[in-house]
């Protein structure tokens, strides 16, 4: 019963929007602020400075899962000639180096999530400038998520001008 109410009152607003959008017409935009953010250069330059940034840390992490590996692979191969004692001791290793892995790999892992969301976060900003920016300089009345409208027409998507304008900021 709620859902019918505010469909019912979607569609009254929309049918009044309609009504008094037919005396003075409402200038509307889309934009696909994803596809913005994949295509601007500044992506890749972030996604270096985290690498670069965590560069150590991720060789040790590395390190670690290379020699996880070989030992796994030298137990595999050589468990029918080894003593019980040999075995335990490569298991040992094998377990300690699986917690060291843990125990570096995931804080290393959530901080360089964490530091790609910062800066995504950062970008999200300039993107919501440039569409703030634009929307003002050429009198929009609306810019819309394209993710939340089921068509729109090309000349409406001002995604272009959004990725151009945020390119030129940095």
């Amino acid at each position: 019963m709620n859902n019918f109410i505010k469909s019912l009152s979607f569609a009254a607003f929309v049918t009044v929007s309609s009504m008094s959008g037919a005396a003075n017409a409402q200038k509307l935009a889309v934009v696909d602020v994803q596809q913005v953010l994949q295509s601007l250069p500044q992506v890749a330059v972030i996604e270096q400075n985290i690498q670069a940034e965590f560069a150590s840390q991720m060789q040790e992490v590395q390190r670690l899962r290379s020699d996880g590996n070989f030992l796994v692979e030298k137990l595999q191969r050589e468990r029918a000639t080894m003593s019980e004692v040999a075995i335990t001791d490569l298991e040992g290793q094998i377990n300690a180096l699986g917690q060291q892995l843990q125990q570096k790999g995931q804080p290393l892992q959530q901080n360089v999530e964490r530091r790609t969301e910062e800066e995504r976060r950062k970008l999200f900003a300039l993107i919501q400038q440039a569409i703030d920016s634009i929307a003002e300089k050429e009198s929009y009345d609306m810019v819309l998520n394209s993710n939340a409208v089921p068509f729109s027409d090309k000349k409406f998507d001002i995604s272009e001008k959004v990725q151009q304008q945020v390119s030129r900021a940095n």
